[in-house]
C-alpha cells in the first residue's frame, strides 16, 4: 500500500470517529427533552433521596402518633403537560320553556301571517319546548321524505341494497329485470356516492354470454315488482316535470336529461332496456328483438348490479329532496314488509310501522312517498317524535335521516338558504329538510343552541300571504333558536 492509500485510510477513519462523536453529543443533549413527561425527569426535579447507610442500633418502639416514612411513597411531582385546546364540554342543560316561546314569537316577517303546525323539543329529555298547533295535521311538503325513509330503514335496515339482474329463460333469450333501484344509471359519474349502472351490467352480461358462445340474443325487460298505477291519482298533471312515472326499471330516474324539473320518459322501463341494448351492442353482442316480458323465477341469472345501501339512498334523496327516489322507497317499504309494491299498499305498511314506532300521531294521512299529494297531512310533533327517535342509542339503523338533513347555507335544499343579515349567524349550525308546494312552505331538523342544547323542531306552514316570506320567517325563526341562550 503506498503512502498516498495509507493517509487516505487515515483520514476515512478520523472521519468515522468524528462523526460517531457527534452523533452521540446529539443524543445526549436531546435525552432531557424525549423524557420531558416522565415522572422524575422534569427541570428542577430532585432526585429520591438515597437511603442512609445502615448502622447497627437497638430496635426502638415505633410512636403510633406518626406515620412510617419508610413505608410511605413518595408523591409524584406535576406533570408539565401543554394547556387543552378545547374548551370542557358543558354538561347538559334543558332551555327555558317561556325563553325558547318568546324567542319563536318575537320572529315578525311581513307577509307570514299563515297558519301553521310547530314544535320544538329537547332531544335527550324529550321536553316540549314549545308547541302550536303541534299535533294538528298540516300539508308537509317534502318533509315527508323524512317520514318515508324512516318506514323504509325500519323495515329494510340500512345496508339493504336492491338487485338489477339478467336471466335467461333458455339460449339465446335474455331478460332485463327491475329490482327497484332509484339511482340505476346509465353509466358512471365521477359524483358521490357511486351508483350501480345499465353500462356495468352489460359488460358484465356479455361476458357470460360471450363465454357460453352466443353473439345474438332477444331481449325482454321486467317491471312488474312494481304494482298499481304509475302515476300517483293525486298529482295534478303538471308535476310531469318534477317526477317521473315509478318504475322498477329505469335508469336516470327516467329523466330525458340528468336534472329535475326537466322533461320524463314516459315508458322509463322501455328506455331502460334501449339503454341496455345499445350498451350490450357496444359489447359485440346483437340484439334481436326488444319486448316486455315476465321472467320466470326460475331463470338463471347471467349477472346483477346492486344498489348503494338503502342509508346512502336516503341521505342522498332527502339532501337534494329527490321525489322520483322517495317514491321508490316508499313501495320498496311495502315490499319489505311482505305486500304488493303499490301505493295503496306502501300508505298502509307506513302507517304500520310508524304506529308502531310510535311516531303516528291521529292527525295524519299519507297519500305518497314524496309529499307532492297536498291531501297528505302531517303534524309537526310527529317530525319531532321521528328525530328524537333517529337521534337515540335504540334505533341507529334510522340514523340516515339525519346524516342526510342539509346544513344551513352550505349544501343541498339549504345551500342558498339563510342569507340575511338575521340567519345568517345560524349557517352551518342549523341542519334541516326543506318542504316547497304551492301556499306551503316546511323545514324541520335539529339546531345546536349557543348554550349546548340539542333541539329537534319543525315548522309547517300551510296558506301563507306571501311565500317567501314564510321561507324567510323559517329561516329566521330557526336561527333565533340557534342563538338562544335560554336557561
Amino acid at each position: 500500500m503506498g503512502p498516498k492509500q495509507i493517509a487516505m485510510v487515515v483520514l476515512a477513519a478520523v472521519a468515522a470517529i468524528g462523526l460517531v462523536i457527534i452523533v452521540i453529543a446529539g443524543a445526549v443533549a436531546v435525552l432531557p427533552r424525549e423524557n420531558r413527561y416522565v415522572v422524575g425527569a422534569q427541570p428542577g426535579d430532585s432526585a429520591p433521596p438515597t437511603a442512609p447507610a445502615s448502622t447497627p442500633s437497638t430496635p426502638s418502639t415505633p410512636d403510633p402518633s406518626s406515620t412510617s416514612s419508610a413505608t410511605a411513597k413518595p408523591t409524584p411531582p406535576k406533570l408539565d403537560l401543554p394547556s387543552p385546546v378545547l374548551a370542557a364540554a358543558s354538561p347538559r342543560v334543558v332551555p327555558d320553556k317561556a325563553a325558547v316561546a318568546a324567542r319563536i314569537r318575537a320572529v315578525k316577517v311581513k307577509g307570514m301571517n299563515g297558519s301553521y303546525s310547530g314544535s320544538v323539543v329537547e332531544v335527550g329529555t324529550g321536553k316540549v319546548l314549545y308547541a302550536h298547533n303541534a299535533t294538528r295535521g298540516y300539508i308537509p311538503a317534502s318533509t315527508m321524505k323524512l317520514l318515508t325513509s324512516t318506514a323504509a330503514l325500519s323495515i329494510l335496515g340500512p345496508e339493504h341494497t336492491f338487485k338489477t339482474s339478467v336471466v335467461t329463460p333458455k339460449r339465446g333469450q335474455i331478460i332485463l329485470v327491475g329490482g327497484g333501484d332509484p339511482y340505476l344509471a346509465r353509466s358512471a359519474r365521477a359524483d358521490y356516492p357511486k351508483r350501480a349502472t345499465i353500462g356495468g351490467l352489460a359488460r358484465a352480461t356479455a361476458s357470460r354470454l360471450k363465454h357460453d358462445k352466443i353473439k345474438k340474443v332477444s331481449l325482454g325487460y321486467d317491471s312488474s315488482l312494481f304494482k298499481g298505477p304509475a302515476w300517483n291519482p293525486r298529482w295534478p298533471a303538471f308535476y310531469g316535470d318534477q317526477v317521473s312515472r315509478t318504475s322498477a326499471l329505469w335508469v336516470d330516474e327516467g329523466r330525458v336529461g340528468t336534472g329535475s324539473p326537466g322533461p320524463r320518459y314516459r315508458d322509463p322501463a322501455k328506455q331502460a332496456a334501449a339503454a341496455f341494448s345499445a350498451a350490450l351492442s357496444k359489447q359485440g353482442i346483437t340484439v334481436t328483438a326488444t319486448r316486455r316480458a315476465t321472467a320466470p323465477k326460475s331463470a338463471p341469472v347471467v349477472a346483477r348490479v346492486s344498489s348503494m345501501p338503502l342509508e346512502r339512498i336516503v341521505e342522498h334523496l332527502l339532501m337534494v329532496s329527490d321525489n322520483d327516489a322517495a317514491e321508490v322507497v316508499f313501495r320498496q317499504a311495502a315490499i319489505g314488509a311482505g305486500r304488493p309494491g303499490s301505493i295503496a299498499e306502501a300508505n298502509k305498511v307506513v302507517r304500520s310501522e310508524l304506529t308502531q314506532l310510535g311516531i303516528w300521531d291521529p292527525g295524519m294521512a299519507t297519500n305518497d312517498g314524496s309529499g307532492l299529494a297536498r291531501e297528505t297531512k302531517v303534524p309537526a310533533d310527529a317530525m319531532v317524535k321521528m328525530f328524537r327517535l333517529a337521534a337515540g342509542e335504540k334505533h341507529p339503523e334510522l340514523r340516515a335521516v339525519i346524516t342526510g338533513l342539509s346544513v344551513a347555507g352550505v349544501e343541498g335544499s339549504l345551500k342558498r338558504r339563510y342569507f340575511d343579515d338575521r340567519s345568517v349567524p345560524a349557517r352551518g349550525v342549523v341542519r334541516g329538510k326543506t318542504g316547497t308546494l304551492n301556499k306551503v312552505r316546511s323545514l324541520a331538523g335539529f339546531v345546536r343552541t349557543k348554550d349546548g342544547s340539542l333541539l329537534a323542531f319543525a315548522f309547517l306552514i300551510n296558506k301563507p300571504k306571501n311565500e317567501y316570506a314564510a321561507m324567510v320567517w323559517l329561516d329566521r325563526v330557526t336561527t333565533s333558536i340557534s342563538t338562544c341562550g335560554c336557561r
